[in-house]
């Protein structure tokens, strides 16, 4: 963690800080020097945010902010008051894979959320927000409908092509997907708008599958998890590998850092970035069979070495790391961490039966 003398970069705004890769966002901005303001619903929940991070920290370089409904610009007029927000990171966004509504519950609050944090920014941050770093999806490039497309390699200039009827009219999968979309494009067509009113850039953040360890050790594993960590969970005494879905990973802390990069890049203003490297399940089992000896048998060993030969498209993150200076680790690194954490949630959790 950066000292104290360090904290000079200014004040980051987060959405979505109570959540996984929030978490990680908020570890990694204070360990970069800037003092972070969690944005939570309720005091509760931004007293839970904070309170996964030391004491020390949390009087010293964090502060909330209650934003009842980021849907509404005007939930953020208290979170921008002081004058004192200089850079914001939107990480809240909804990843509901069976809504009961899709537009209610998926599109309407992903596309206002994106924007709001926006009109916010501009209304109350006095002139002083420098940057907007928005978390986005993979889902927001890729195109579902052209399958694993052997051979092609999604980068910046992909888009998901979905329209809203289409999203509306579809499963929540699809929506979901469509949301990401749909959400980032509203907020670059926004800044497009505003362009002559703003003193702030976007940089649009675009991961895969995420998986590394928590900010903080999860305490449970039926409860809690994001989507992502559940499907690695999912595979403990499984007896068979999910099918191909999503072709990319990326580690929680490759996505924090680089939320956090294009901060502070003056040329990651104006651009989105493909945070992520190629991902098959086959590859992660076999790391964690190695890596982790207590999963080895509750495993499924699948075709050991077979994902060498599951032929589909490849994700390029090569912006990221040209631009931002983005330092990709590797998938045994990633898988192991998270596996190990899942355990320990595993035993923290019958532990807490018992008692």
């Amino acid at each position: 963690m950066a000292s104290s003398s360090q904290q000079n970069k200014g004040i980051v705004l987060v959405t979505g800080g109570g959540g996984y890769v929030g978490g990680q966002i908020i570890r990694e901005a204070l360990a970069s020097g800037f003092h972070v303001r969690v944005t939570a619903r309720s005091a509760s929940s931004a007293a839970r945010s904070v309170a996964r991070f030391p004491p020390s920290h949390a009087a010293a370089l964090l502060s909330t902010a209650v934003v009842p409904d980021i849907q509404v610009p005007e939930a953020y007029a208290a979170a921008f008051a002081d004058g004192a927000v200089t850079h914001v990171v939107h990480a809240a966004s909804p990843f509901v894979l069976d809504p009961a509504d899709v537009v209610r519950d998926v599109l309407e609050p992903a596309v206002r959320g994106a924007t709001a944090v926006l009109d916010a920014a501009l209304r109350y941050g006095g002139g002083r927000v420098r940057r907007v770093a928005a978390t986005s999806s993979f889902a927001a490039v890729a195109d579902a409908t052209k399958g694993r497309r052997p051979g092609y390699a999604y980068d910046e200039k992909d888009w998901n092509p979905a329209t809203w009827d289409e999203a509306a009219a579809g499963d929540g999968v699809f929506a979901y997907c469509a949301s990401k979309a749909l959400a980032e494009r509203a907020m670059w067509d926004w800044m497009k708008a505003h362009e002559e009113e703003v003193s702030f850039g976007l940089a649009t953040i675009c991961p895969p599958w995420v998986f590394g360890p928590y900010a903080d050790q999860p305490r449970a594993t039926s409860t809690g998890l994001s989507e992502s960590i559940k499907l690695l969970d999912g595979l403990i005494d499984s007896d068979a590998l999910p099918p191909f879905d999503i072709g990319g990973y990326a580690d929680v802390r490759e996505v924090a850092a680089a939320h956090v990069r294009a901060l502070e890049v003056p040329e990651a203003a104006g651009k989105r970035f493909i945070v992520g490297q190629d991902f098959r399940y086959q590859a992660a089992v076999d790391v964690a069979r190695e890596t982790v000896p207590a999963l080895k048998d509750r495993l499924p060993a699948g075709t050991p070495g077979g994902w060498e030969e599951e032929e589909a498209y490849h994700i390029d993150g090569s912006r990221a790391a040209r631009v931002l200076g983005l330092k990709y680790g590797t998938l045994k690194d990633a898988i192991t961490d998270t596996f190990v954490q899942l355990l320990k949630a595993r035993e923290i959790e019958a532990a807490a039966a018992k008692a």
